[in-house]
């Protein structure tokens, strides 16, 4: 009776270990890939083209979570996703320099612009930079909306300001903390001027009443990376699916879906080569 009580609490044990073994593994191996995007490639309606495609080629279920750039890297160092897809080129890179991302490339890119009011109370349509575009709208006090959620888009609007020497400040600068669509609604209501990738604008431009005043700039272009979660930081994550979605996203079908991707027949994406 000993023998055999041993015997059932060995075999516990064993059952209980083996448990263990695939409940931390789990998410690595689930067949689910954790993406974590921008609002921009939400809102454009580029992912709802592309991850359809992809996970009926590849037979990988992808949970998309998207906002802005900062809290998509902030997934990844924590390992709570598996890939980003994301838009702030220094930010991407401290995230692979610090260990926590991998194969980070450059897939495409859109173009910032500034929208506004179509009383251009700035004299700002036509600028040729969004630099200077950015001084005519503080020098006169025109209201500004910033999304002011460390996004992409935000950290290129903070950008753009250190570059002008320009602390931005007072009742004019109306920092929302919101994603790019929302924040979009908020200036169209209070006729004022944004920073906004193309995209977006293109995409809910029926509901807005903002026109664009300054695009084609040397200073406007918006480059998309894709980076993989380092397995070596986090060995709970989706490594392999990681990889498979970074291969494929740089195929010719992939390619193909992007720069075909339009609103009211405008290109949106265009693809690095």
């Amino acid at each position: 009776m000993v023998e055999m009580r041993k015997y059932v609490l060995a075999l516990c044990l064993v059952v209980l270990v083996v448990s263990v073994v695939i409940v931390s593994g789990s998410s690595a191996s689930d067949g689910i890939l954790r993406l974590a995007t921008t609002t921009s490639t939400e809102n454009s309606g580029l992912i709802d083209k592309l991850i359809p495609v992809f996970s009926n080629r590849y037979g990988v279920t992808v949970h998309t979570i998207a906002g802005g750039t900062g809290r998509a890297l902030n997934h990844a160092r924590n390992g709570d996703v598996d890939v980003v897809l994301v838009h702030a080129k220094q930010s991407e890179l401290e995230l692979v320099s610090s260990g926590f991302g991998i194969h980070r490339t450059e897939i495409m890119y859109n173009e910032f612009v500034i929208v506004g009011p179509n009383s251009d109370p700035a004299r700002i349509n036509g600028t040729l930079s969004l630099g200077q575009a950015f001084v005519k709208i503080a020098q006169s006090g025109s209201s500004f909306v910033s999304r002011g959620d460390d996004s992409g888009t935000h950290k290129k609007e903070l950008t753009i300001w250190k570059e002008i020497n320009i602390e931005p400040d007072g009742d004019w600068y109306k920092e929302v903390g919101l994603g790019m669509g929302r924040a979009l609604q908020i200036a169209d209501e209070l006729e004022s001027y944004i920073l906004t990738d193309k995209g977006t604008w293109l995409a809910l431009q029926g509901r807005l009443s903002l026109p664009v005043h300054v695009d084609d700039t040397h200073d406007g272009r918006n480059v998309y990376g894709i980076i993989a979660v380092n397995p070596e930081k986090h060995p709970q994550v989706n490594y392999s699916s990681a990889k498979i979605l970074i291969d494929w996203i740089q195929s010719d079908e992939a390619k193909t879906i992007i720069t075909e991707h339009r609103v009211n027949n405008e290109q949106l994406f265009y693809i690095i080569d």
